[in-house]
């Protein structure tokens, strides 16, 4: 029996973004394969008949839907696209115990039970679904659309491939073997300290107070997560962060193994002077790369532009609805 969890939604208008007057809001649920309960923003276009192309969004990870995933999703409701943006499991307004984990498999299953959501959705059209990934979340979109064939589109944006960060750290600056070992080392004596202590120990979110010689992309971090810009009380990454073990399964599973076999369409977008630019081009290459799909992929730069640029837009409106709202409606 297949059965959704009651969940304490948020009635309230409490997004990092203002409220559209283009749209209709309202919160809907949906249990992935798990059965974990997973809560959404719908946004609706104001005066929409008939079934509509649909998007998914979510992401970054360690973010919420009140912030980046539901400003793209509002942002494309009012270009006539019914979205959700969505909590993945164990964060946000969503179900799953223990909180503050995560795990390729499941994270790759909450993007395809909101496929599963609004394939079922009669405000929904089935046959032209979409989902956007944002920062840690695009891969995940790209990883679900290697195995989701129902797929028609789907965007990657400000794109982390966390397998590949978790294995061999910013930059593949740890990509040893003795240094994966001393990571997995830690990890599994941290297991057992938090199983003496009876609860989960969190690794901590973005730093704060910011270290005056910190790198730039964590300052970059910061100017989003814990300012006024994007702070969100329930954000991981805002707060406490993952569990010190949240993310240990990531080390030995790479999620972008098939993403040359992905055969509907789909966009990466980075900025210029993002940090992790390295993940979507090296993404791009290996999707390509003797593909029979090659056609139908496409990797845009964004001039100038940082990692948290395509979070909110960053200072010069750096996102490039334009451009998604093309690729949407060309290729759903």
């Amino acid at each position: 029996m297949i059965r959704k969890e009651e969940l304490n939604l948020v009635t309230e208008w409490d997004k990092t973004f203002p409220k559209s007057e283009k749209v209709e809001h309202s919160k809907v649920t949906f249990v992935n394969r798990y059965g974990i309960t997973l809560a959404a923003d719908m946004y609706t276009p104001k005066g929409a008949n008939g079934r509509l192309p649909a998007i998914a969004v979510c992401g970054p990870f360690g973010a919420v839907k009140e912030q980046c995933s539901g400003l793209y999703a509002q942002t494309m409701a009012e270009r006539g696209f019914l979205t959700i943006a969505f909590d993945p499991s164990f964060t946000g307004e969503s179900g799953g115990n223990v909180r503050y984990m995560a795990s390729p498999d499941i994270n790759t299953e909450d993007f395809m039970a909101a496929v599963d959501f609004l394939s079922l959705c009669d405000k929904a059209n089935p046959d032209r679904i979409g989902i956007i990934g944002i920062c840690g979340w695009g891969g995940m979109a790209v990883n679900t659309a290697a195995l989701d064939t129902r797929i028609k589109a789907t965007v990657a944006s400000t794109m982390y491939d966390m397998t590949r960060v978790n294995a061999k750290g910013y930059f593949d600056s740890e990509d040893s073997e003795d240094a994966r070992y001393e990571k997995k080392k830690a990890m599994c004596a941290q297991r057992l300290e938090d199983l003496k202590a009876g609860e989960y120990k969190l690794g901590g979110g973005v730093v704060d107070p910011l270290p005056a010689d910190a790198p730039f992309f964590v300052k970059d971090y910061y100017d989003y997560y814990k300012t006024d810009r994007g702070y969100h009380a329930r954000s991981l990454n805002s707060n406490g962060g993952w569990n010190v073990i949240g993310c240990e399964s990531f080390m030995n599973q790479p999620i972008l193994k098939y993403s040359n076999e992905i055969r509907s369409a789909v966009l990466l977008i980075h900025g210029e002077k993002a940090h992790s630019c390295y993940f979507s081009k090296d993404a791009f290459e290996a999707m390509t790369k003797e593909s029979k799909y090659a056609e139908n992929k496409e990797l845009m730069i964004i001039p100038d532009a940082v990692h948290t640029d395509l979070y909110d837009g960053g200072d010069k409106d750096y996102i490039p609805f334009d451009k998604l709202e093309k690729f949407f409606t060309e290729n759903m």
